[in-house]
């Protein structure tokens, strides 16, 4: 299992919206609902918990340090001393 910072990739995102699978289940009207995975799949329920847990979202980077950098100068520019 990975930790750490996760790397969006595309094809994935594509793929997974575009599964016949998931087709099949929506045209059917077999779907479960949200929350059951641990009855439907219990080992990737789990696998999923905890990589959630673990994991930190790809917009940390792009969120976080550009405020901290904006936070540092300012703090530094109206330092009295």
């Amino acid at each position: 299992m990975k930790f750490g910072i996760r790397k969006p990739s595309l094809k994935k995102r594509i793929a997974a919206r575009t599964s016949g699978k998931l087709a099949i289940k929506n045209a059917l009207g077999i779907r479960t609902p949200k929350g059951w995975g641990w009855v439907t799949n219990p080992k990737r329920a789990a696998y999923n918990k905890v990589y959630n847990k673990t994991s930190k979202g790809c917009l940390i980077l792009f969120v976080l340090i550009p405020l901290l950098s904006v936070l540092f100068i300012y703090i530094i520019v109206h330092n009295p001393s």
